[in-house]
């Protein structure tokens, strides 16, 4: 990676977690970052699949059931956000620092590869996934005010998921022979690069939240 990218990266980075932190502060920003993130992941989906010659047959389809998962899993975590904040940016962080843990420890350890959909991705990434989302557990779990088998449980299917959604997405850009979804985040790439283990993982696990409680 060029010094300049890695700059580009970092900076980037800076930029998103400034505001995540406000997103946290004020809820009604955080809605409309949530519905920002709702039309530029979907604009991307849709061009990532459009270049995808291998489901031509089914690629509306595809399309369509993939915009309905995006809209109602941005409304969903819009409608409780104001009930359940504490839980969400929990839940968020446990992604992220499962993004964290798996491109440190790949780059650092490397080792054998997971699978053929992503090469990048390797055994090593998967074990330091998981626990940099216990040190993430460790450090934020008085947030969710739950008992300890409960956010174990919870952290080990966000972090669990969030991996499937980075691979799940991984398969569709190399079906598309793309190395990004777009160009939105210098250093980074398009909306749902950044996203793509979120939006498989916050909404589905919330929604087990709330069935449970």
């Amino acid at each position: 990676m060029k010094y300049k990218e890695i700059i580009s990266r970092v900076t980037t980075s800076l930029i998103l977690l400034s505001i995540l932190y406000y997103s946290y502060i004020d809820i009604f920003f955080f809605k409309i970052l949530i519905f920002i993130t709702f039309v530029l992941s979907s604009i991307e989906f849709y061009k990532l699949l459009n270049r995808n010659k291998k489901i031509k047959s089914y690629k509306f389809t595809f399309i369509f059931l993939g915009l309905i998962y995006f809209l109602s899993s941005s409304i969903l975590i819009s409608i409780f956000l104001d009930l359940y904040k504490e839980i969400i940016f929990y839940f968020i962080l446990i992604c992220i620092f499962t993004d964290i843990g798996g491109l440190c420890f790949g780059k650092i350890f490397k080792g054998k590869k997971l699978t053929k959909i992503s090469p990048n991705k390797t055994y090593s990434g998967v074990y330091g996934s998981f626990i940099f989302s216990f040190i993430c557990m460790y450090i934020f779990s008085d947030l969710t005010n739950l008992n300890l088998f409960s956010i174990l449980i919870l952290t080990i299917s966000l972090c669990l998921l969030s991996q499937l959604g980075d691979l799940g997405f991984s398969y569709l850009k190399r079906q598309a022979r793309v190395k990004d979804t777009g160009k939105f985040l210098p250093g980074h790439g398009g909306i749902l690069d950044r996203v793509d283990g979120i939006i498989i993982s916050v909404p589905i696990n919330l929604l087990i939240y709330i069935l449970s409680t």
